[in-house]
């Protein structure tokens, strides 16, 4: 051992000595949504009578990223008279941000991959922004904003190693990737997935659950399937047993593919800020300036034959609003469709009844300093997993940044949680998540106790819809999709499933 590694090695056994009681809990506060605006929704007795009425071309219920887009296309289509109504203070949904020390970071999402060519409403709207180019014919992305190197490491047997496929699973996934090669057709699973081909192979993909076909592959390997339940759990907010196989393949093959050890094909970069995808989001938001109406928990909507009314609770005012419109837009989730809608329809209702939500729990840790690293293995990357932990990792905000020197930081931990742990979520004090957070990051940072200074933590009751057999492309998501008339409805709920591509896409169509 070297004297750098002696040092190190040295640090971080006294860092560990120091045990789990020896460092009190830094501050731990929740932050971000407020949980009693949407359950305003179930408490909220016979209704007051407005106080306010007010007039829109189009009316837009929902301030997430559908919402925001659906804005925008009325807004290209020259239809400048479009008011959107939003539960929290600020729109975004779940691609907000937040500032800790000075220091940007995500309340959610975090990066966008390069746009597929099916989605070609984002790779326009990128174009706008400056983040892809025209070169020699072919769309590339400015440098700036993709992910820095390097990208991901693995905390594994003690160790941190390149990439997030445990070193043991190397021969099973080679056999994962032989299997898979077939289906990996990226014109089968595109983004946005109603748009990919569909066979009678994707069909049976989505009767059963993704474990069952590992089962049925014969795949039992323990550490392939850790790193596939992760995949899961990361992008769908549930594991193997719960999300369909359609779903565990289309998490591959629709962006980068499935490359066995030493055959890894170049994978393409993705997007992404200290801030996460809110750096998205301010963007769709900034050309609206004050037709974005926060605060406004909508408790009613109702359509008639000339328009429709929305009865919203002013949080500030403390009193009803009533706006009509000849036109509205609902970029709810579809269990609050369903529950603010006078007469939803069937199609709703089905869609409701079939969908489930995994909680999750976004955690940031402010830091003084950089953690105290292994003297050997991968170096600090932007997105930092331990394996077999109850957590998802954790994405280091200033990766991003040009400093020539490593400094205070803030680490944004993400937990996808089982719904039973819903309740949980909602009633346990913010310093028993941050014990939680912590514990889980400790086994690979020692020292993690002493250098955080705070901790901010935002809960997501209903975060992401969970793709489960057979709600991928179900009768009623396509039904609300295809519908038109004075009401029309975006979310990516109508994939069954949540990313960034599906959302914006399901906003365009809903204005067009």
């Amino acid at each position: 051992m070297n004297r750098r590694g002696f040092v190190t090695t040295a640090a971080l056994l006294a860092a560990g000595c120091e045990g789990r009681d020896a460092v009190p809990l830094p501050p731990a506060q929740w932050v971000g949504a407020s949980f009693e605006r949407g359950h305003r929704l179930r408490s909220m007795g016979a209704l007051p009578a407005p106080a306010v009425h007010k007039r829109a071309a189009v009316l837009i219920v929902g301030g997430g990223i559908a919402g925001l887009a659906a804005a925008r296309g009325f807004m290209k289509r020259g239809i400048d008279d479009v008011h959107l109504l939003e539960l929290e203070d600020s729109a975004g949904g779940n691609s907000r941000g937040h500032v800790m020390g000075g220091m940007a970071c995500p309340l959610g999402a975090h990066y966008l991959p390069l746009p597929a060519p099916e989605s070609h409403e984002v790779a326009e709207w990128l174009h706008e922004l400056g983040l892809l180019k025209h070169e020699f014919g072919r769309s590339v992305p400015e440098e700036r904003h993709l992910c820095h190197s390097p990208q991901e490491r693995l905390f594994f047997e003690g160790a941190w190693v390149e990439g997030l496929l445990p070193p043991t699973a190397a021969e099973a996934a080679k056999r994962f990737a032989h299997i898979t090669a077939p289906l990996q057709n990226p014109r089968s699973f595109a983004l946005p997935a109603h748009r990919g081909a569909w066979r009678a192979e994707h069909e049976a993909l989505n009767r059963v659950t993704f474990a069952r076909w590992l089962d049925e592959q014969q795949l039992a390997d323990p550490a392939l399937r850790w790193y596939l339940d992760y995949c899961c759990r990361d992008d769908f907010g549930a594991g193997i047993t719960t999300v369909s196989a359609w779903a565990g393949m289309h998490y591959f093959a629709s962006r980068h593919g499935f490359h066995a050890p030493g055959e890894e094909a170049e994978r393409d970069g993705v997007f992404t800020w200290p801030e996460g995808n809110a750096w998205l989001a301010q963007r769709l938001m900034q050309p609206l300036g004050e037709r974005v109406h926060g605060g406004r928990t909508v408790l009613r909507v109702s359509e008639s034959r000339h328009e429709v009314q929305v009865l919203a609770w002013d949080e500030a005012a403390q009193q009803v609003e009533a706006w009509t419109a000849p036109q509205a837009v609902l970029a709810l989730p579809l269990f609050v469709a369903a529950r603010v809608l006078e007469s939803p329809p069937q199609a709703l209702r089905d869609a409701a009844a079939l969908m489930s939500y995994a909680p999750w729990l976004v955690a940031n840790l402010q830091l003084d300093a950089p953690l105290l690293d292994r003297a050997s293995g991968a170096p600090p990357s932007w997105d930092n997993v331990v394996y077999g932990a109850s957590g998802l990792g954790y994405v280091d905000a200033m990766h991003q940044s040009l400093r020539a020197t490593p400094g205070p930081t803030v680490l944004t931990a993400y937990r996808a949680l089982q719904a039973g742990e819903r309740a949980a979520l909602l009633n346990d004090t913010p310093a028993v998540w941050a014990d939680r957070v912590l514990a889980d990051l400790q086994p690979a940072h020692p020292d993690i106790r002493r250098r955080v200074q705070r901790i901010d933590l935002m809960r997501w009751g209903h975060a992401m819809a969970v793709p489960r057999p057979g709600v991928h492309r179900h009768p009623a998501l396509a039904a609300l999709r295809a519908m038109h008339g004075r009401m029309r409805f975006a979310h990516a709920d109508l994939a069954g499933y949540s990313v960034f591509e599906e959302a914006f896409t399901a906003g365009c169509e809903a204005a067009a």
